[in-house]
């Protein structure tokens, strides 16, 4: 990051400007400041939060913002000094559960535009640090049909028959055909409240997404696959292409409207202007773990790790494979009970939260 042009951030329509200071507890903490008129003795009047309420009390003011306990350590910092810049940056208090106790961060002080100002920094601080933390859960849609799923084993006899011999192409890097599901969005939901949240938002997505499907199933047809890198001969996942049966655009919508809802609520960051909706067939994570499950075995890759295989002979013999058609897409959206626990892109494990009971077989 160029020191005279660093890298802004938004939120709740203030811009803020992020500023890197390298410490030796974390490998990146990051510094914010806001970009506007420098504050008084007293602080700003005019800088307010908009997205927590402050209670007035008598001492004071007071204000409660739910923190997930493993985002704790960049309030506090190292040996404390960020949690002390804070307080005395904006005349403040802020109270910090033990580290692993879930629970609330308080923030309290004389001036409600000082407790304002902690919060707004408060905010701004972890949402850097949120954007680091690797992805936890998706939103997907199932494609664990027997017929698609008939059609991924075929896909994978002939791939291995025919490509084995290309570099990095064997039998541990095809997905398991039980998971084979359409991802919509990733998120980081870091306790179980946030889980809590996201599902409850789910459900909040129902009718809607009822709506714009017509109330009815979404016949699909799987065929084709893909690449998004640059070089075909260095490939580490390759996708099964997905389309509605009758060419019409609403399933795209049905994602745009998902990933929209959760961006809103901040449980989910917008990636890409359109969602990329994308089956994986084969990705290089799963290498040497054949069960596509995440046993935390150390023979598991990491990315840094990961073994790239040549795909150009599978894109020249299979780029046009039938895998099959999902004819009851179904609209049911998963209750907490119904989460099922599978793994993701990445190779970690993580649960599917959106899903039919069929996948949960």
């Amino acid at each position: 990051m160029e020191v005279l042009r660093p890298s802004l951030i938004n939120i709740n329509g203030r811009i803020y400007r992020r500023n890197v200071i390298k410490e030796e507890q974390f490998e990146e903490e990051e510094d914010f400041s806001y970009m506007g008129p420098s504050e008084s003795e007293e602080l700003a009047a005019e800088e307010t939060c908009d997205t927590h309420l402050i209670e007035q009390t008598d001492k004071g003011y007071r204000c409660a913002i739910d923190v997930p306990s493993v985002l704790y350590k960049y309030i506090i910092g190292k040996k404390g000094e960020t949690r002390r810049r804070l307080e005395t940056d904006t005349k403040t208090s802020i109270n910090i559960p033990k580290q692993g106790v879930e629970g609330q961060i308080v923030i309290t002080g004389s001036h409600k535009a000082a407790v304002s100002s902690a919060v707004t920094r408060v905010e701004v601080l972890l949402d850097g640090f949120r954007r680091k933390q690797p992805f936890t859960h998706f939103l997907s849609f199932p494609l664990n049909d027997p017929k698609i799923q008939e059609g991924f084993l075929r896909f994978k006899d002939e791939v291995l028959e025919k490509c084995s011999q290309d570099h990095g192409v064997d039998g541990s890097i095809f997905q398991n055909p039980a998971k084979l599901h359409l991802t919509i969005g990733t998120m980081s939901l870091l306790n179980e409240m946030e889980v809590r949240k996201a599902c409850e938002h789910l459900q909040e997505c129902q009718n809607v997404l009822r709506e714009i499907a017509g109330g009815k199933p979404l016949p699909l047809e799987v065929t084709g696959i893909e690449y998004m890198n640059d070089d075909p001969a260095m490939v580490d996942v390759l996708y099964a292409k997905v389309n509605v049966k009758d060419r019409s655009d609403k399933l795209q919508a049905i994602a745009e409207r998902l990933v929209e809802h959760f961006v809103s609520t901040g449980l989910m960051v917008r990636e890409w202007d359109r969602v990329k909706l994308h089956g994986t067939v084969i990705n290089t994570l799963f290498r040497r773990d054949t069960t596509g499950e995440d046993t935390g075995s150390s023979r598991r890759q990491t990315t840094n790790e990961r073994e790239a295989f040549d795909a150009r002979n599978i894109l020249k013999e299979f780029g046009a494979h039938r895998f099959g058609e999902e004819h009851e897409l179904l609209m049911r959206y998963s209750r907490a009970d119904l989460i099922s626990e599978v793994h993701d892109e990445r190779g970690r494990r993580c649960y599917r939260i959106f899903a039919d009971e069929g996948a949960l077989s």
